[in-house]
């Protein structure tokens, strides 16, 4: 029995707008077909698989080193996203298996401490930096297999770097992980906002209670259905105007509240100066990277192989790499 065949035969059930697993674009190296999975499946599997996936677990969403258990890091925000992207993608009939997989391979690439280690590697990396463009980077080259890294399909891949930005992803599965990944971390940050004491719930704007909902679980779901209505049998993933107004409303005010405020911020210059003085550290020293990373450097440029590595770095090992090469020994006991 050809597991692969079977779903994909049931694929043809679902919606016209759909993206079909034996229709896709195909990947840059050539491959046999699975006899039990479909090529997003796979795409899926090797996400997981991945060294990568595995560090978001210790990577900061928007907390920076939280003392209780209950925050999200990297890894439970990304398992969120495609919570909610499989709800919508199920609800509008699309294909389940390669929105899950664009969602769980979305934020491969951010860095140690959440977007203040994206924002230092912006200002003194040469190139700038990006966090959706070292995800694509990541899974074409640094998660290497050979020369075409895990190799996954286009509209993975397409899925992956087009959901953050002005580009739209060209499959209605990539579009729904775009507007989950909002969904996710603006309720998400709430929550984690009002246990951390930066938030009271008093202080959430009002009228976007009223119009969105007043608890988290009633918030998502007011979300996901109001996206499910406006997109259904549509050529493309839309929320009401309304919504929107309400959505943007409440992002906005987190900007404000939380993502820009003081104590949440307060230990985010020094995450920021870990990361400022290893890139600068070992572009001094490439000696001093670890031999997979050098072999890298015959491929590449020094400054992208140093940006790949330190950008890779969990919290922790970021930590421990600065507190090893900078303070003395005896000042670590």
């Amino acid at each position: 029995m050809n597991g692969r065949v079977l779903t994909e035969e049931r694929e043809e059930k679902l919606s016209k707008y759909a993206a079909k697993s034996y229709l896709s674009k195909g990947r840059r190296k050539l491959e046999e077909r699975c006899d039990i999975r479909t090529v997003y499946q796979r795409d899926r599997d090797r996400i997981i698989h991945s060294k990568s996936f595995r560090r978001l677990k210790d990577k900061t969403q928007v907390f920076i080193a939280p003392e209780k258990a209950h925050y999200r890091t990297r890894l439970t925000h990304t398992l969120e996203v495609a919570q909610i992207s499989r709800t919508i993608a199920r609800a509008l009939n699309l294909n389940e298996d390669l929105t899950e997989a664009i969602a769980l391979g979305h934020d491969l690439g951010h860095t140690p401490f959440g977007h203040c280690g994206e924002e230092i590697l912006n200002e003194i990396h040469e190139n700038g930096f990006k966090h959706n463009e070292q995800s694509l980077r990541i899974v074409d080259f640094l998660e290497k297999k050979d020369a075409f890294g895990l190799n996954l399909t286009y509209e993975v891949r397409d899925g992956i770097l087009n959901h953050t930005g002005n580009k739209e992803p060209f499959t209605l599965e990539g579009q729904i992980v775009k507007i989950s990944d909002r969904i996710a971390y603006i309720n998400h940050d709430i929550d984690d906002a009002i246990r951390g004491s930066i938030l009271k719930e008093s202080q959430l704007p009002k009228d976007c209670l009223e119009k969105i909902g007043n608890t988290h679980s009633l918030r998502i779901n007011n979300m996901i259905l109001d996206i499910i209505n406006n997109s259904d049998n549509k050529d493309r993933i839309q929320i009401s105007k309304e919504m929107k107004i309400y959505m943007d409303k409440l992002r906005e005010f987190m900007f404000k509240e939380v993502y820009l405020n003081p104590k949440a911020k307060k230990e985010e210059k020094k995450a920021q100066n870990i990361i400022k003085e290893l890139y600068y550290y070992f572009l001094e020293k490439p000696e001093k990277l670890p031999i997979e990373i050098v072999e890298k450097v015959q491929e590449n440029r020094l400054v992208e192989a140093v940006k790949d590595y330190v950008a890779g770095m969990t919290d922790k090992y970021a930590l421990k790499k600065y507190m090893d090469i900078f303070v003395p020994k005896v000042w670590r006991e």
